[in-house]
């Protein structure tokens, strides 16, 4: 009695274990989900404000948003293609790792420029643009340099796996269009034509209830060597003719 309460409370146990992972798990997913959603609409509001300053601020300003949205975007452009990519293709993987570096330094020119767009020295502004402006091309670049060889390389594998697919549709459809008829009765015997002597005459008659042979070597409809195809059609017509 007392091994089998003891045995009811370790299974309790388990039970109340697995609840407390399993609760604990979809927990942390919804958070990460959550999560996910807030970083998305952050980055929607933030984009939208730049894309209004960088028409509204005039001057150095405006050249401040135009730089922060130019950058996220592509730098989010880049990590899409690349994550999306590596799930087919795990030998971009590496380019992934260095796509993360290029993100630190891209991350730390957004935030120069998000400083600089509260920098109340114009002059200062100015004077720090061409600096901001050289890196940023550079950061976008390589940026862009991963996602076109990426995509590059799935288009690549696709055209492939398309001229390989025509090429085994050519071979098949030749493959169909050409045919050779099985001869389902055995070896054809000799013509009549040919095993018959030069004088019509002296071929003895043909017995009683044989067969007449096909004229001029057509065969009959129960001979289905030629068009096998037909065959269940043809045999059913000569069923019906002896039936009649």
């Amino acid at each position: 009695m007392e091994a089998a309460a003891v045995i009811i409370a370790l299974i309790f146990a388990v039970l109340v274990a697995l609840g407390v992972v399993a609760t604990v798990k979809a927990v942390k997913a919804v958070k990460r989900g959550v999560d996910r959603t807030v970083d998305q609409a952050r980055r929607t509001v933030e984009d939208t404000r730049l894309k209004a300053r960088q028409y509204t601020a005039p001057g150095a300003g405006g050249e401040v948003a135009q730089l922060r949205l130019s950058l996220r975007t592509t730098m989010r452009a880049t990590q899409d293609a690349l994550r999306l990519g590596v799930r087919e293709d795990p030998s971009l993987s590496e380019s992934l790792a260095l796509f993360q570096r290029l993100s630190a330094h891209g991350r730390e020119l957004d935030e120069e420029l998000r400083r600089l767009e509260t920098e109340p020295s114009a002059e200062r502004v100015r004077e720090s643009l061409p600096a901001l402006r050289e890196r940023t091309e550079r950061i976008r670049h390589s940026a862009d340099s991963l996602r076109w060889a990426a995509q590059d390389r799935a288009r690549r594998f696709s055209d492939d796996d398309l001229a390989d697919l025509d090429e085994q549709i050519r071979m098949e459809a030749g493959a169909l269009r050409h045919w050779t008829p099985v001869d389902e009765e055995g070896p054809s015997a000799p013509s009549p034509a040919s095993s018959a002597p030069s004088s019509a005459s002296s071929a003895p008659p043909p017995a009683p209830g044989a067969e007449r042979p096909s004229i001029a070597g057509r065969q009959q409809p129960w001979q289905e060597g030629d068009r096998p195809w037909e065959t269940g059609r043809l045999r059913d017509k000569w069923q019906k003719k002896n039936v009649t």
